[in-house]
């Protein structure tokens, strides 16, 4: 009768202790996701969307911000073995998309969405409270955005494009005649065009393939 009274005492500790250690973990949980969320929407929203216009891309950094997050978060509660520490920064290092229209900066805002969603789960300063947690988390955040929104408008920098142009005057294809080369770009163009280069000529056709470099007003 004593030992099933022992066992029963100590099943309803484990379980209170596995309550308790719920309690704390999901209060993180919710705290952490929320700083993130709240991250990511200014990010995407008021960063990238202005400038990009590009809304087919919302669902693929939020869907993989919020699984970096989940695993980075839930990883972080588990002892990992050095083997284990390499393989997940080798599933990390291989996402990638192969589809044909991804661009760099959009390759760059998708690796700042995985990079936040890493900070904000696995991020931790030893001996300090939740709150200073959060705080810290809430600031460093705030400073990629920052970063992001100040590199990517025209505060800083004049921004650039750049468009690949079939041209069919071959005579100003030639070193000796780049700047008129470059002046007879703009008129047709309109586009700022400040350097060239030059990636194909076609002797047959009379014709060459450019690469126009050109500042947005």
């Amino acid at each position: 009768m004593m030992h099933q009274l022992t066992i029963l005492q100590i099943s309803e500790d484990v379980i209170n202790t596995g309550f308790d250690a719920l309690q704390k973990i999901s209060g993180k949980l919710l705290f952490r996701l929320l700083i993130d969320i709240v991250s990511i929407f200014i990010l995407i929203r008021f960063v990238y969307f202005p400038v990009y216009k590009k809304r087919e891309f919302y669902f693929t950094f939020f869907v993989f911000n919020l699984v970096i997050f989940l695993l980075g978060f839930l990883l972080n509660k588990v002892d990992l073995s050095l083997g284990a520490a390499f393989g997940l920064f080798a599933v990390f290092s291989m996402l990638r998309y192969r589809t044909e229209n991804i661009s760099i900066k959009d390759m760059t805002y998708l690796f700042l969405v995985i990079a936040i969603g890493l900070i904000n789960a696995i991020t931790k300063i030893k001996g300090a409270e939740d709150s200073y947690e959060y705080l810290f988390l809430g600031l460093i955040n705030i400073l990629i955005i920052s970063f992001a929104f100040l590199l990517d408008s025209k505060l800083l920098f004049k921004k650039e494009g750049v468009q690949t142009i079939v041209y069919e005057k071959i005579e100003l294809v030639n070193t000796l005649n780049q700047s008129l080369l470059i002046e007879d770009i703009k008129k047709r163009t309109g586009l700022n065009v400040y350097r060239i280069s030059i990636i194909k000529i076609d002797f047959l056709n009379d014709s060459a393939q450019i690469k126009v470099y050109f500042t947005e007003d």
